[in-house]
């Protein structure tokens, strides 16, 4: 049934590195197809089912032939030469590349992936959706059909040990983002240029026009999503994604879904008006004392705030700031230059080097340790009609377990306000 990543796993002694969901759902394909393999597991933390762990934890690679790496794991600083790694992304896609619409971006890609799903569920085909999302790949193998397509959320983690692209990649944009675990924006963007590096001639890539010349540097058919005009036949007005950034998702998601199989793309269109979005982009909280609160809390990078702001057209109270990755925050700065905030509130060491960056003209600048001395500040200061957007600019994990914890306490705070 999956006899190329049987294959290539049989008769090996096999690692999982890292324990978390991706690794535990790996134990539970080996142990259900190939019962008799020699397993070890290597988790930073001790628990239950983990062979090696604590600070030296990553040796454990030089001792199996073959190591299955979770994304969440960095050996940017770790010799592995001469060490066979894979991932379950590298073994899906070894099996059923051909069946398979990939997606990446530094931004975007949750959304098209949820929309490029949508289109083709609504227009009556057989879609799966895995990968990134949240739902381990190796899990829904058993209900890939032939007739199947697999809509699969690709991060720069999962790309970063794969030796196999899909029959359709689409590759968005790439940003500064996660250089505590690559490294450089090179080797980053290195990474993500993997979804089309291993294409073959009858594989395409849907590609944004900053791209381009990757794409012709690595020989691969190539769709161009952002010269794409859909004005004649979308009413972009009624679109349920708001944004010049949503709509460069809406042409990559049209463009993907003709690449796979040459359908025209206005048979998707119906579709397009009945998508919801996701949660946490760019979500209309509602209007609370008279301030309409928005939580854009996937905004990790400047240029995704840069696109909040300018979806929305007009804002009063702007969060920023969080965990400080080492990205750029010079764009940010000179847009919040040309068009004033009037409030701008700062939080963490991301937020405390944005400070730094800003000459305090024409705004006004507040430091928060909390989000509840954000939304204090803001009932001290708001009017009625203002507009309060959580876009942060900045990972969350100095204060939050990840960017839906941190959106929901916005929300909830919101709500209450």
């Amino acid at each position: 049934m999956f006899d190329l990543i049987l294959n290539r796993l049989r008769g090996k002694r096999i690692l999982i590195l890292g324990f978390g969901r991706e690794g535990k759902s790996t134990l539970h394909f080996l142990n259900k197809y190939l019962p008799d393999a020699s397993v070890g597991v290597a988790d930073k933390n001790p628990m239950e089912g983990v062979t090696h762990s604590g600070e030296h934890y990553l040796e454990a690679i030089y001792d199996y032939d073959i190591v299955i790496k979770t994304p969440g794991i960095s050996l940017k600083d770790f010799d592995t030469k001469g060490v066979e790694i894979t991932s379950q992304t590298d073994l899906f896609l070894s099996q059923f590349h051909h069946q398979t619409i990939g997606i990446t971006g530094t931004k975007g890609k949750s959304t098209t992936t949820s929309l490029i799903y949508h289109l083709l569920k609504s227009s009556g085909r057989d879609a799966i959706l895995t990968g990134n999302i949240g739902i381990p790949c190796l899990d829904v193998m058993e209900d890939i059909k032939p007739e199947s397509i697999v809509v699969y959320e690709l991060s720069a983690h999962q790309l970063e040990y794969v030796h196999n692209s899909p029959r359709v990649g689409v590759l968005l944009n790439v940003f500064e983002e996660h250089l505590d675990h690559f490294g450089s924006m090179m080797r980053y963007k290195s990474t993500k240029l993997n979804i089309m590096r291993h294409m073959g001639e009858d594989d395409i890539a849907v590609i944004h026009e900053s791209l381009l010349d990757d794409a012709w540097h690595l020989f691969v058919n190539n769709i161009v999503f952002s010269l794409f005009d859909i004005s004649e036949f979308v009413d972009e007005t009624a679109l349920p994604l708001k944004g010049e950034h949503n709509l460069l998702n809406v042409k990559a998601a049209l463009l993907a879904c003709y690449a796979y199989d040459n359908t025209d793309c206005r048979e998707f269109v119906p579709y397009l008006y009945t998508f919801k979005p996701l949660e946490h982009r760019l979500e209309p909280v509602g209007t609370f004392g008279g301030v309409s609160f928005y939580n854009d809390s996937i905004s990790t990078i400047p240029q995704a705030t840069i696109e909040a702001c300018k979806a929305l057209g007009h804002v009063d109270f702007l969060l920023l700031g969080g965990f400080d990755r080492g990205i750029d925050y010079s764009p940010l700065v000179d847009y919040l230059k040309e068009n004033p905030v009037p409030h701008l509130l700062f939080t963490g060491k991301a937020g405390k080097r944005m400070m730094a960056l800003m000459d305090g003209k024409r705004q006004t600048h507040k430091y928060y340790n909390n989000m509840e001395e954000a939304f204090a500040y803001i009932a001290q200061y708001a009017n009625t009609g203002d507009i309060c957007l959580l876009s942060p600019a900045a990972a969350s994990y100095d204060q939050y377990k990840n960017f839906e914890e941190r959106g929901t306490k916005f929300k909830a705070l919101a709500k209450a306000y």
